[in-house]
This record gives structure tokens, sequence and C-alpha cells, in this order.
């Protein structure tokens, strides 16, 4: 998506060298809802900034959760009656699961110590109450047969899938901000100590030290800092006389007002927009997942359906008021479909000591 900063121009936000990754979709899972009590009725209907704020209270004692846009309520994944009872009185449904995060997250360390390998990628999905591991058409033979020996080892608390695309970085063109051999796009404007700057992706920041709006064009920030792999954030301080609103463009002539950050939520619907293919929306699916890029791997990232394209890399996820992630990388395309990984907004705000505005 875009930020409008220059006069009689819209500023871009979404970005370039989209990275390009598969994303895991949910399953259904077997086991039961643990079910209130006769008399106690179930919980209200949920906004989903609302859902966002319960789940934010409820992360201690539970195995994960996702907000039900369809049904406007939060279900809670805990392993005990005594857990479910606490949730319930929240206000969240709560369901019985058979892991409980620690023991997920203990097999994400394992796949990470055993099965490192480029084209592959996994994260906590708490609908199916697993570790979801895609493997991308190009892990096979001996890396193929590794990673599944370390998937069946962990038995019922890991998935393995497999992707007809390939995991890889790639520049495209489109409407951005420009360095020297690179483009990518703006994410968010931000603040800090009284001063403008803005988000992008950390593999742009590392690639391009001087930004412009337009190729060739005069310079309008320099890079400051900048992480990746092991996160995918960067943060460049505006040097030119540029507007900076904290907005982002929707492409319909109209733009959003972006007033605070927050932590997604699985089971969230969100936007994103980009350079290349403007706004398209979709559904959280996974937080903390891990991709094995060539160049290293990014943990921490919020897994969607959003669709993606080369060009896209760097830009804006939102919902409504709220920004949640900076675009990572994705695979497939938008018009037949595909997925894209997000860098917290929130992480690269406490590493800069940033705020929106």
């Amino acid at each position: 998506m875009k930020h409008r900063r220059i006069p009689n121009r819209r500023a871009v936000v979404a970005g370039a060298g989209a990275l390009a990754l598969a994303a895991t979709a949910t399953v259904t899972l077997a086991n039961a809802n643990a079910t209130p009590a006769p008399g106690v009725p179930g919980p209200a209907k949920l906004t989903s900034a609302a859902a966002t704020t319960l789940a934010s209270q409820l992360k201690t004692g539970t195995a994960g959760a996702f907000y039900d846009a369809k049904a406007g309520k939060l279900v809670v994944n805990v392993v005990s009656e005594a857990a479910a009872t606490a949730v319930r009185a929240k206000g969240a449904e709560a369901r019985l699961v058979r892991h409980t995060l620690a023991q997920l997250d203990a097999a994400r360390q394992t796949l990470k110590a055993k099965a490192t390998i480029p084209g592959t990628s996994w994260g906590i999905d708490p609908q199916s109450n697993k570790v979801v591991v895609t493997a991308d058409r190009t892990v096979k033979g001996a890396r193929l047969d590794r990673l599944t020996k370390v998937a069946d080892a962990l038995g019922d608390k890991v998935e393995l899938r497999h992707s007809k695309g390939e995991f890889k970085p790639f520049i495209g063109g489109g409407d951005a901000i420009w360095g020297s051999g690179a483009r990518c796009s703006l994410g968010f404007n931000v603040v800090k100590d009284g001063q403008p700057y803005f988000l992008t992706a950390g593999h742009c920041g590392n690639a391009v030290k001087s930004w412009s709006d337009k190729q060739g064009g005069s310079e309008i920030a320099t890079t400051e800092a900048s992480t990746f792999p092991g996160h995918d954030y960067s943060l460049a301080k505006y040097t030119g006389n540029t507007e900076h609103p904290s907005e982002v463009d929707l492409y319909n002539g109209s733009t959003q007002k972006i007033t605070k950050a927050a932590e997604a939520t699985v089971g969230e619907k969100v936007q994103r927009s980009g350079s290349t293919t403007q706004v398209h929306d979709g559904t959280v699916k996974a937080l903390n997942a891990s991709v094995n890029y060539q160049e290293g791997t990014v943990d921490g990232l919020i897994q969607t359906d959003v669709c993606a394209e080369p060009g896209d890399s760097g830009g804006a996820l939102f919902d409504g008021e709220t920004a949640l992630g900076l675009t990572s990388g994705g695979s497939g395309d938008c018009s037949a479909g595909g997925e894209t990984f997000f860098q917290p907004v929130s992480q690269a705000l406490d590493a800069y000591g940033a705020q929106i505005g």
C-alpha cells in the first residue's frame, strides 16, 4: 500500500523485492470443544479489534487462540477444565486440545536445530493445534528425507505439507521508493526522537542507503538501521522536505489513517496494499512463523493467505487504523491466489524506539 509523502504525489507504502515464500493453510481440528456448564451463556460477539485485545489477556496458561470472524468470537485452546473456566470467565470460548504451546514450541525448536533447510517454513497453527511445516519444490532427495524423518519423529504435533512454488528472493517493478540498483516500498511513517522516519523491509535496507521517490530522483531519506535475516525490518530517516502523514494509500482515491500498532491475531481479517498489486485482503493464518531463505532464517513472522507479487515487499499490513506488519515475502500471485509472510511492526518499533506517527 502507499503512504502520502510528496506534495501532489502519492507515496508508496508497499514493497519491492518480495521474497517468494509459501504459507500454510489451516486444517480442521478433530478435538471436541469444551462446552459451558448448563445455564452459563456463551461468549458475546466480538469485533476483530476486541478479540485481539482479549487474546492478549489470555496468553498465560492457554495453548493459543484464534478469531472466528463468522461467529464473532475468540476461541482459546486449553488443556484443562480449570483453564477453560478462566477463559469463559473472560468472555471467550474455550476449546480442549491435545498439545500445549510449550510442546508445540519445543517441536519448533527441534525443527530449527535439525531441519533448517533452505526452501522450508514452519509456524504454529492454533486451529489445527499443530506445527505446520511446508517444503517447497526445491526440497527433495536427501534434504526431503531429512525433513521427513525429523517431522515423523515429532508425531502428531507436526504436519508436513508441500508447495509447488519456490521460496526465493526477487525484485520486481512498480511505483515505489528507489535506491541504487534496487526498488522497495515504504511501510509505515513513524516518529523517533521527534524526527520523521519510515519503516520498510530489512532486505531492502540492507541493499539501499539513499532513497528516492523515483528512479534517479533526489534523495528523500537515508537508511539508518536494517536487520535481515533473523528479522526483516529497516528504519530510514527523511532528509528532504517531504510530507509524511500517518496514512496508507487504498488506491481508490482515498487513504486509511493509521493511529496505532498492535499484534495480529489468528483469524483476523487484514488488508495489504502494494505498489504492484495494490490493495488485497485476507486472513491471518499463523503467528511466530519461521521461513528459511537462501540468505538465512527469519523468525517471528505473521503468516497470511493474502496474495502478493514481486514489488509488494516492504509494504504495510493493517486492520483499519491499526498497523500490523511489513511485507517480508510471499508465493503465488493475485490472479490465482497466494500467501504472504509479514514482519510484525511492533517488533520493529520496539527495536528502533519509534512510534506510529
